[in-house]
């Protein structure tokens, strides 16, 4: 039996999505998605493959699964069960490469990160370092100051979260969503309790905001950074030379409490 009417209208409402914003969210016209829905009509095979890659679902599951009765479907898509597509970049040896994204390639990225093609024309690079030697890597350029002390045009290295029930509430983690992009945030799991991620800037002057997690596509742990910001010396960033001066300060009062 075919449950396509029934599945679409139920994920669309699980993504809080009105059939407006849904018809704009595949580039379609609202009453074809009311037509769908209604059972009136039945969408072309890209059509359906959109509609399966928004959702982040199998077509089997969006066509022969009632997700209404059965929701292992979308808790598969959380815990990563085969339905996500990662490309992998290896070298002659077989070595994996970290593929970087620029922030020029930040939105393209959204529409190719499953695109072995796009992904090969990234630029790439490897580390010999141990914390880098397990798991599969990817760069993230990022801009703004909503992660000061991180500066914008450093790069982030986050290690691949197949599973985002891992997500562990207060770390950093380079989150890749349908609405918002690429954003490197600190992030609160809320999948339990709301289908949703908290995302947190460390520099308060950004307020917190949430998304569902219908809208996320992958998730990244941050590992690193690396930054060619190097920091100019003030009073609270004193050069090895004050640090010295300091030391024999102190040193020399020390000498003066002890004759005394």
């Amino acid at each position: 039996m075919n449950y396509f009417k029934e599945n679409l209208k139920f994920l669309r409402k699980q993504a809080g999505l009105s059939q407006t914003d849904f018809a704009n969210k595949i580039c379609v016209n609202r009453p074809i998605i009311g037509s769908y829905e209604e059972g009136r009509a039945e969408p072309k095979f890209e059509t359906l493959q959109n509609i399966s890659h928004f959702f982040q679902i199998t077509l089997d599951s969006l066509l022969q699964k009632k997700l209404t009765q059965n929701s292992k479907s979308l808790v598969k898509n959380i815990e990563g069960n085969n339905l996500r597509i990662l490309p992998i970049i290896v070298n002659q040896g077989n070595t994996e490469l970290i593929p970087l994204v620029p922030i020029k390639a930040s939105a393209g990225y959204l529409n190719g990160y499953e695109d072995i093609e796009f992904v090969e024309n990234l630029p790439k690079f490897s580390l010999p370092v141990q914390e880098l030697s397990q798991g599969t890597f990817r760069a993230f350029q990022i801009k703004g100051d909503s992660m000061l002390p991180i500066q914008s045009g450093s790069y982030v290295l986050g290690e691949y979260i197949e599973n985002w029930n891992w997500i562990k509430n207060g770390e950093t983690y380079i989150i890749v969503s349908k609405d918002e992009g690429v954003v490197y945030k600190r992030v609160f799991n809320k999948i339990e309790e709301s289908q949703s991620l908290d995302l947190h800037s460390d520099n308060k002057i950004y307020e917190p905001f949430s998304i569902q997690i219908n809208d996320v596509v992958e998730v990244w742990k941050a590992k690193g950074y690396l930054s060619f910001d190097l920091p100019e010396q003030t009073e609270e960033n004193p050069s090895v030379t004050d640090l010295s001066q300091m030391m024999a300060k102190l040193q020399s009062e020390v000498e003066k409490l002890k004759k005394n």
